[in-house]
């Protein structure tokens, strides 16, 4: 069997999602639920850990949260008031069942269970160190640091141990971990990975994004600050914040992709941000065209603003098979440059004989794009221009996003000239880095102090790059090293 990321190579890869509930009933059956909702976040693996006062109890699996959870045995075993959960996309290496998060130790205070979204970019750095003092492994994820320095913290009480840990990591990242009687939720300093508070009932919740607390009828409540530790116990929500503030730079890539659009991020509708950032597109490359077509899903809300601020027709023009999940089919060449047709496919009646505008996301590795663009001139169109909501993807990212090693990204190797002919479109225009900032509300991007993290378009890395910066993780590290 073989995930089909053979058939997709030209997105990013999705993070992952976390979710908290502390003061349910039901709170796993909520986890399960709210996990759903983030399935967008991460499908290789999904995991929930649960407390009844006495004892934790733990599900994890490969797969989709309705594989993994949709039995109301596994529910049912998961018996507690508090839980926490996580949906998982591993950055680099096999999905290994040691790997699945929340991980849970033992600890001199009790249970401890957490999971995270992002990546720590002194993982190696602190690994060795750690090693060094005699500290046992268990994973290969970075997630297990801080369960090492939390263990060996001279601190006396969790909350302490914890700020102690997340002093010594660099990196971004959004966590939860539950404790004997507490929930915590953390973010990192500058903010780049999202999480926020919720309420259901009387308990409280920490998630990654809105649409899972919409999916269970919870009410927002507000989000976590950057640099903020939310506590959360019998007594209520206590705020503490331990670290010097500083700018915020939220991943603006959540805006123009892995965000579900009907979530609500940074107090933004994403699915509104999408048309802006459609719309400004629209106003910077625009061409003589017949019909305005998607790439679905991901480039609707774009291709929707772009097409009302032009005012060309917006058509479903490329149809997605909704259902490609797995294949058993071996990948051979002629499968993988098929495989496209699994996931999309022309509706030929809105493109033949049209001048089409090809909205999408990104470029990555630029081999979708080569597809789509030929599917759609095979379909009947006359023209295609491909516009693309994001500037070229020329840096890999460090903070939790899946991308190439940067020589193996089309923008840093070739400019928007020659990635257009390469993908045999008619012409190519991405959005313009200011162009992407008015879209957000900005003039323009203040290159001395941006408001996001956009390392992935500038190569302005917020956060050290400790483990790159003359101090690689070695091969056979970096192959299993689970990021997410």
């Amino acid at each position: 069997m073989l995930i089909t990321h053979p058939f997709d190579d030209d997105k990013l890869r999705e993070e992952c999602g976390v979710f908290g509930i502390y003061g349910h009933a039901d709170a796993s059956a909520l986890a399960a639920l709210s996990l759903h909702a983030l399935q967008h976040r991460g499908q290789e693996a999904a995991g929930i850990v649960s407390f009844d006062g006495e004892q934790f109890r733990s599900h994890r699996a490969p797969g989709h949260v309705g594989d993994t959870f949709g039995s109301e045995e596994v529910i049912r075993r998961l018996r507690g008031t508090s839980a926490v959960g996580h949906v998982r996309y591993s950055t680099t290496g096999e999905t290994a069942m040691r790997n699945v998060q929340p991980l849970f130790a033992d600890l001199q205070f009790g249970g401890f269970a957490i999971c995270h979204n992002g990546n720590l970019t002194n993982f190696y750095t602190l690994r060795k160190e750690l090693v060094k003092r005699g500290c046992l492994f268990q994973s290969t994820t970075d997630t297990e640091v801080i369960v090492h320095l939390i263990a060996i913290s001279s601190l006396s009480n969790v909350i302490d141990r914890m700020v102690d840990a997340l002093r010594q990591i660099q990196g971004a990242y959004s966590l939860v971990a539950l404790t004997n009687d507490r929930l915590i939720g953390a973010r990192d300093p500058l903010g780049v990975r999202p999480l926020i508070l919720g309420r259901l009932d009387g308990a409280h919740i920490v998630v990654s994004e809105s649409c899972a607390l919409d999916i269970i009828g919870a009410e927002f409540v507000r989000d976590v600050e950057p640099g903020e530790l939310v506590i959360i116990g019998d007594e209520g929500v206590q705020s503490l914040k331990p670290f010097a503030k500083t700018g915020r730079r939220f991943c603006i890539f959540e805006y123009i992709y892995f965000a579900r659009p009907d979530s609500i991020v940074e107090g933004a509708s994403v699915y509104e941000t999408r048309k802006r950032i459609g719309a400004e597109l629209a106003r910077e490359s625009h061409v003589e065209a017949d019909v305005v077509i998607p790439v679905p899903d991901s480039g609707v809300p774009a291709a929707i603003g772009y097409a009302a601020e032009v005012g060309v027709p917006f058509e479903l023009g490329i149809i997605r098979n909704h259902y490609v999940g797995r294949t058993f089919i071996e990948p051979t060449e002629q499968i993988r440059h098929l495989g496209v047709k699994l996931k999309h496919n022309a509706n030929r009646a809105y493109l033949q004989g049209k001048r089409v505008i090809l909205v999408d996301d990104s470029i990555v590795r630029g081999t979708t794009s080569t597809k789509i663009v030929e599917m759609v001139r095979n379909a009947g169109a006359k023209e295609v221009h491909v516009r693309i909501s994001s500037p070229p993807t020329a840096y890999s990212c460090f903070y939790g996003i899946d991308t190439p090693e940067r020589g193996n990204l089309f923008a840093s190797n070739h400019d928007v000239e020659e990635m257009g002919r390469m993908i045999k479109a008619d012409s190519l225009a991405f959005i313009s880095i200011d162009g992407l900032y008015r879209a957000m509300g900005q003039t323009e991007r203040n290159a001395e102090s941006p408001q996001f993290c956009d390392a992935c378009f500038t190569g302005d890395y917020p956060i050290p790059l400790t483990d790159h910066d003359g101090n690689p993780v070695p091969a056979q590290l970096s192959l299993l090293s689970e990021d997410s």
